[in-house]
């Protein structure tokens, strides 16, 4: 009940709906329901659904990356895995994800050879294997350029807190998912997780961190840190973006140890998104709505220029059949893989 009146919590098609309209109106003038797909002409469909985090980490200057590895559909074997492992020198942990995916769907940190087995044999789909970055910040920052401008923008920075239960020396881990404010709205997917330990009580002032997987769906709390935007993060993100070819609009999801860190570029790209990104720091819990919605405004306003410009310059827009078409088969997959699941 308490999520009802929260909208961070709302289904996304509920909060969407006013969006959708203005993704009409800009559909009609670029006369096109694909028009976002010129945003990033380096990413297929501009990054909205279907494209290769893979390929599109292989594009940022390698000393931002954490080693990342493909593992092909065909390649699941666990004595194969290893062997990539080996050659990467990627030990344990490790994060593990769908090549092709949004929102964390099936993120894992895997942290023994048991857990990889069991993961390489429920998703039989193209996997990253990415080496665990162990920075204790994590930070979206989302970034634009227009295709004719030389100096780019940033439109939100967002931290990412994960949801997490402080210890009090009495009470078990199951009274502190309740009556901890944020991990009470994720109750039943954190009790799942942690059906074997919800007896145990954690020593006085103990921090228990419940999920490293930064995303809301995920328990994580997002935070409005736009505050951070200046010149000197602008630069940084500036000499970054413009070493990807293509890339124009896009959320950066990087790890750092501090805020100084992150001015300097001193830190790690987990994931770089595109068409399908969203202003973040809308999702704080103290966002009045109204708020988020001239946020959200602004924000495809922003795609749909870049998308014109680039269309100007020569970057065709996705059919609408091929459009339509990866978009259904996308969604159809990701259903068919949860129901498997289930």
């Amino acid at each position: 009940m308490k999520k009802l009146f929260k909208w961070e919590f709302w289904p996304s098609w509920l909060f969407y709906l006013p969006v959708y309209a203005l993704y009409l109106w800009y559909s009609l003038r670029a006369r096109t329901l694909m028009f976002f797909s010129a945003s990033n002409p380096g990413m297929y469909m501009g990054g909205f659904v279907d494209y290769s985090k893979y390929d599109i980490l292989k594009k940022i200057p390698q000393n931002v990356v954490p080693k990342t590895i493909l593992i092909e559909e065909n390649d699941h074997q666990l004595k194969s895995v290893k062997l990539h492992l080996d050659q990467k020198e990627i030990d344990f942990p490790f994060i593990l994800k769908p090549d092709r995916g949004e929102r964390g769907y099936a993120v894992e940190k895997i942290d023994n050879e048991a857990e990889l087995e069991i993961y390489l044999k429920k998703f039989r789909t193209r996997l990253v294997i990415q080496e665990y970055a162990s920075e204790k910040l994590e930070f979206g920052v989302l970034y634009y350029r227009m295709p004719d401008e030389q100096k780019g923008n940033i439109s939100s920075v967002v931290q990412k807190v994960m949801p997490h239960v402080i210890g009090d020396g009495v009470s078990n881990l199951d009274s502190l998912l309740k009556t901890t404010e944020r991990t009470s709205y994720y109750y039943t997917e954190l009790s799942k997780a942690y059906a074997h330990r919800l007896n145990e009580i954690p020593e006085k002032d103990q921090e228990l961190i419940l999920s490293e997987i930064g995303n809301h769906c995920r328990g994580a709390t997002f935070y409005n840190c736009n505050h951070l935007i200046n010149e000197r993060l602008i630069e940084t993100f500036d000499n970054l973006s413009k070493q990807i070819d293509g890339f124009y609009f896009g959320r950066y999801d990087v790890k750092t140890d501090s805020e100084e860190d992150l001015y300097n570029g001193i830190f790690k790209i987990v994931e770089l998104n595109g068409a399908n990104s969203e202003p973040a720091h809308i999702y704080d819990p103290q966002m009045p709505l109204f708020k988020a919605y001239g946020f959200m405004f602004r924000h495809w306003k922003t795609i749909f220029r870049i998308s014109v410009k680039n269309h100007k310059k020569g970057v065709p827009y996705m059919s609408m059949k091929e459009g339509i078409s990866t978009t259904r088969n996308h969604f159809k997959r990701k259903k068919l893989e949860v129901k498997t699941l289930s």
